[in-house]
């Protein structure tokens, strides 16, 4: 299991089309601060209906898309 599943599985709850995260909420759902390794991780996003759209680390957040 992916250490970054709890924040795919938000995803795929949520059901937005698009969807912004302030690093601090993304932090809430996983209980661990994300780190570079994330860009390893992203492409997972697509397991369940999502892309990782952009990365702000200036203003630390991540947006995600609904794969259509």
């Amino acid at each position: 299991m992916s250490k970054y599943k709890p924040l795919w599985k938000f995803l795929e709850c949520d059901g937005s089309d698009c969807l912004q995260l302030p690093f601090s909420r993304i932090v809430e759902i996983l209980s661990f601060e994300i780190d570079h390794s994330f860009l390893n991780y992203k492409q997972e996003a697509a397991c369940f209906g999502y892309t990782v759209e952009k990365i702000s680390m200036k203003e630390q957040w991540v947006s995600f898309r609904r794969i259509k």
